[in-house]
C-alpha cells in the first residue's frame, strides 16, 4: 500500500516547525530530509525516522519500512509538532 497525498500533506504541515523539510518521492513513499540530511520517511501512511542513539530515549516502536530494508523507529504521535520536532532534531544530530 503506497503513502496517500494526504497522509503526506498532513506530515509536511506537522513538520513545517522545522524550516528546512524538504520531501523526496519514490516509488509511492516519501524520502524526508532536513537540512539536506535524509533522516526518515513515510510508508505506507506511517512516518518513520532512523534509529539512532539520540532518539531511543522517545521509546518509540521498531517497524520496517518496507521488505528486507533495516528497522526504523515509528513514530506514533505526529500530532505533537513539539515531541516531532524534538525527534527530528534528535535524530539528524546522531546521523551527523
Amino acid at each position: 500500500m503506497a503513502t496517500t497525498k494526504e497522509y503526506r500533506d498532513f506530515i509536511l504541515e506537522q513538520l513545517n516547525i522545522l524550516d528546512t523539510i524538504t520531501c523526496k518521492s519514490m516509488m509511492g513513499e516519501y524520502l524526508l530530509y532536513y537540512n539536506g540530511l535524509l533522516f526518515g520517511g513515510i510508508y505506507d501512511d506511517r512516518l518513520l525516522v532512523k534509529i539512532v542513539e539520540g532518539n531511543k530515549k522517545y521509546n518509540m516502536e521498531e517497524s520496517i519500512p518496507y521488505p528486507n530494508a533495516k528497522p526504523m523507529y515509528l513514530v506514533d504521535d505526529v500530532d505533537n509538532q513539539d515531541t516531532l520536532k524534538e525527534i527530528v532534531l534528535a535524530t539528524c544530530k546522531g546521523l551527523k
